[in-house]
């Protein structure tokens, strides 16, 4: 039993030597190589990995995908969004959209797309009726097609 301590205890050290080690030429890399050192560490650098850095989650998203169809259908509450939004972006309001509706509480969802829906720095009125009725009915639509 004690034997068995010992090991682990001995592989605890090792492991935590190697990462000393690793953390210490790293290290020694930065103050060698000043900020070009993250050459050694990343592989594609100079790539467009920053920009790119997410969309395989909004790309392979099919609620995404599904919201971003309705919101260009024909559908009476899709045409009524459009209107409201005037010159926002579309595909921003959806992923908001869909961010949205992973709230779970259904006041706090309704709460979100109604301030979703008077967008930020707007001087809409998020108690304005017409507001109100424009999120419960997106709401009862998407609940259709989700």
């Amino acid at each position: 039993m004690a034997n068995k301590r010992e090991t682990h205890c001995n592989n605890q050290v090792d492991t935590f030597a190697e990462a000393l080690a690793t953390a210490r030429q790293m290290q020694q890399n930065w103050l060698t190589y000043g900020v070009d050192f993250v050459n050694f560490y990343v592989e594609d650098v100079d790539g467009d990995w920053l920009e790119t850095w997410g969309n395989d989650e909004i790309l392979g998203n099919s609620q995404l995908d599904t919201i971003k169809e309705f919101l260009v259908s024909n559908d009476s509450v899709a045409v009524k969004v459009r209107e409201h939004l005037g010159e926002r972006s579309l595909f921003d309001f959806a992923v908001s959209l869909e961010e949205s509706w992973r709230i779970s509480e259904t006041n706090d969802r309704l709460s979100a797309v109604r301030n979703l829906l008077a967008g930020e720095g707007n001087s809409i009125d998020t108690d304005d009726i017409r507001l109100l009725d424009l999120a419960d009915s997106l709401l009862v639509k998407l609940a259709e097609i989700l």
